[in-house]
């Protein structure tokens, strides 16, 4: 691409994105939503919804077995002491209200990476930017009504929670200083259909035993967290060293607040929740029905917590800790080649082996000209039912400086 072309690129994405003020296009000084799009059927995105919802299932069947075993199961799936007896408390029908199933296309079918069901990302992007960029492009939104869905159901869930109460206090929060986390929080809360407080993380003040507050000290109801992970959670202490994480979560356990997802998100956040799946399928238990089988097998990727099964059969795999996140810490063993992620931050973490199946590649155009990347699809899960579906563009290994590639449906080739 001559470089005339390139900056009628950049004035046109610029344009395009300025449409959307509470859109982080760019970040840190880096681009992140590309003016471009990855094609998909109608077949395909029909094909993506089943898939998800299927996945959803097994993970909830997984979650009413998990709630039954003994603490040391837990600890081997990387939970730590002080979060166990907080995991099996179910506060609303469904395991979580926005979980995201992460997908790759391979010559094998449909394959599950991961599942993010505690607090995943990707939610503006999918739900709502993508029908921005489908229309520039003339193109039909896969996405269209997943918006309303997500309205209505965290709606529904938060009216639910609050029914019979005088004048419930509904916050939604984030870490102020983080853009894309405090602008994914505004989103969510625009979502819902009541009235409530958008408030930063770090200015919420907790009384424990007794109740979480706004800085006005208005006691809060609802805490709405979508960004906030629950491991993060259980380290967090203040100045003269209160453990104000695990006094929050007493705070859920004591029926003296609500959080969302809720606290079962948390049960299948773990990534070895898949490895304990995965040893459940090739012992044929009884847990999981025959069509439920069929349903790992052909989409679940083998997955243990140690890799002698991978070193045996001389059969590529990637190790990544049970709780990591923006593809820290990951290491991807093929032979004698090794490839890993820059960050190393979760090396102390229980690890979980997962067989290597490579992330396909396409050509994208980016602000810096035509490039190949890396896609991964990212289908959500809205409780029970699909969500939208988007891609993250970038390297081998889906970090944070992966970028969000729209998607849009085209017609089926002859």
């Amino acid at each position: 691409m001559d470089n005339v072309n390139l900056q009628n690129h950049r004035r046109k994405r610029k344009e395009v994105y300025q449409k959307l003020p509470d859109f982080w296009a760019d970040l840190q000084d880096s681009y992140y939503a590309l003016l471009d799009h990855y094609p998909l059927t109608e077949n395909e995105v029909d094909e993506i919804h089943t898939i998800t919802e299927q996945i959803g299932k097994i993970y909830d069947k997984t979650a009413r077995l998990m709630r039954q075993l003994p603490d040391d199961i837990f600890y081997m799936l990387g939970y730590s002491k002080e979060i166990v007896p907080f995991l099996r408390y179910k506060t609303i029908e469904s395991e979580g209200i926005i979980r995201r199933i992460d997908l790759v296309r391979t010559v094998d079918g449909w394959k599950h990476y991961e599942c993010n069901s505690d607090t995943p990302t990707f939610i503006m992007e999918t739900h709502h930017v993508n029908g921005y960029i489908t229309d520039y492009f003339n193109l039909k939104n896969p996405n269209a009504e997943s918006e309303m869905k997500l309205s209505n159901v965290i709606s529904h869930v938060v009216n639910k929670s609050i029914k019979g109460l005088d004048k419930p206090i509904i916050v939604f929060t984030a870490h102020g200083d983080h853009e894309e986390d405090w602008k994914t929080a505004k989103y969510i809360q625009s979502l819902y259909n009541g009235k409530s407080q958008l408030i930063a993380l770090e200015d919420l003040q907790i009384i424990e035993n007794d109740g979480l507050y706004t800085p006005k000290g208005e006691r809060i109801h609802i805490l709405y967290r979508q960004t906030y992970p629950i491991e993060h959670l259980e380290l967090d202490q203040s100045s003269d060293g209160t453990k104000i994480g695990l006094a929050l979560l007493e705070l859920v356990k004591d029926g003296k607040l609500i959080i969302f997802n809720p606290l079962s998100a948390f049960l299948l956040q773990s990534k070895a929740v898949q490895a304990l799946i995965w040893n459940l399928h090739i012992e044929e238990s009884d847990v999981f029905t025959e069509e439920e089988h069929d349903v790992i097998r052909k989409h679940f990727l083998p997955t243990f917590l140690e890799p002698d099964f991978f070193i045996e059969n001389n059969l590529p795999y990637v190790e990544k800790p049970a709780f990591g996140r923006e593809g820290d810490s990951i290491k991807i063993v093929n032979g004698e080649n090794r490839q890993q992620s820059k960050q190393n931050n979760y090396h102390d973490q229980v690890m979980v082996f997962q067989q290597y199946s490579p992330l396909p590649m396409r050509k994208v155009m980016t602000p810096d000209g035509m490039l190949d990347l890396h896609v991964l699809i990212g289908s959500f899960l809205i409780k029970e039912e699909y969500g939208a579906i988007g891609v993250r563009a970038g390297n081998i290994i889906t970090g944070n400086e992966s970028c969000f590639l729209p998607v849009g449906i085209v017609e089926e080739k002859n």
